[in-house]
């Protein structure tokens, strides 16, 4: 399970939860939350109507304070699932009577607590994310590589955010932009060719689509600093940009060895690789 959509245990009943890397904090899925809650046996129907009485009462939308995401539902299916941040969780449960509220404030205080000295202190986290690498068989060189990677992804999207860019459709239609310069194929393609699905594409990404990648973000952001890139249209010209140097690079490596840097490699389970080879 990824970072991005990983499960969340409260007393041993899971919550699909969705991590938004630009805003760095977790989000939760509301029906789930409500199913503990008020062990409802519809969950949906419950919240529905809940929307609708808060509103009558006080003239509040709780849709205002949530966010849509797509997670895996029980029938194993993507599906766009109302999610909400720590902060506003606690805000719905207000208006859900339950002997399990208090617990689960603790609960939820205890792992946006977590979080916060994660930010006070990144080399937990870092930490965090070095040994699960490894415990996935990732080597020192790669795990370097990775984490170097995600600096150079950090300063670009700082860029971005100072630069008029606004943050998730535009941040992935811009990341597209630079991947599919240098690639020549689009995310979802790459992502398609590793066999992967809900996976992150750089977790199994090569050393050297590491490095690519890298450096096609780099330069992004030197040229964008350069041009002083404002807004949308300008930054996805210093993308091309930046992504047509890595992949100048990358042909004359291929060129050389006389093999191809976008690899069908992966770090999946032996289990799932067989099963996306049928």
């Amino acid at each position: 399970m990824t970072k991005e959509a990983a499960i969340k245990v409260f007393e041993n009943q899971k919550i699909r939860s969705h991590w938004e890397e630009t805003e760095e904090q977790w989000y939760f899925s509301i029906i789930d939350i409500i199913k503990i809650l008020t062990n409802s046996k519809n969950p949906r129907d419950y919240w529905f109507k809940m929307k609708l009485r808060v509103k009558a009462e006080g003239g509040f939308e709780l849709s205002t304070i949530c966010r849509q995401f797509k997670l895996k539902s029980a029938d194993g299916k993507l599906r766009v699932t109302d999610l909400a941040n720590v902060q506003s969780i606690f805000r719905i449960i207000q208006s859900i009577p339950s002997p399990n509220a208090e617990p689960f404030k603790q609960w939820l205080a205890k792992t946006g607590y977590e979080r916060l000295k994660e930010i006070s202190d990144p080399e937990i986290s870092l930490d965090r994310a070095r040994e699960n690498w490894k415990k996935h068989g990732r080597s020192e060189k790669w795990i370097q590589l990775r984490m170097s990677g995600q600096e150079t992804r950090n300063k670009l999207t700082d860029y971005w955010k100072d630069s008029d860019v606004k943050e998730q459709e535009e941040f992935a239609f811009l990341t597209n932009i630079i991947h599919q310069e240098w690639t020549g194929l689009t995310v979802k393609k790459h992502k398609s060719l590793k066999g992967l699905k809900n996976q992150n594409l750089r977790d199994h990404m090569s050393e050297a689509e590491l490095l690519f990648t890298a450096l096609a973000e780099l330069s992004t952001r030197q040229i964008a600093e350069a041009e002083r890139a404002k807004g949308l249209l300008e930054n996805a010209k210093a993308g091309k940009k930046g992504g047509a140097i890595a992949k100048n690079a990358r042909k004359a490596l291929e060129q050389k060895t006389g093999k191809s840097v976008i690899t069908k490699d992966n770090y999946l389970p032996p289990s799932k690789n067989k099963i996306n080879s049928i």
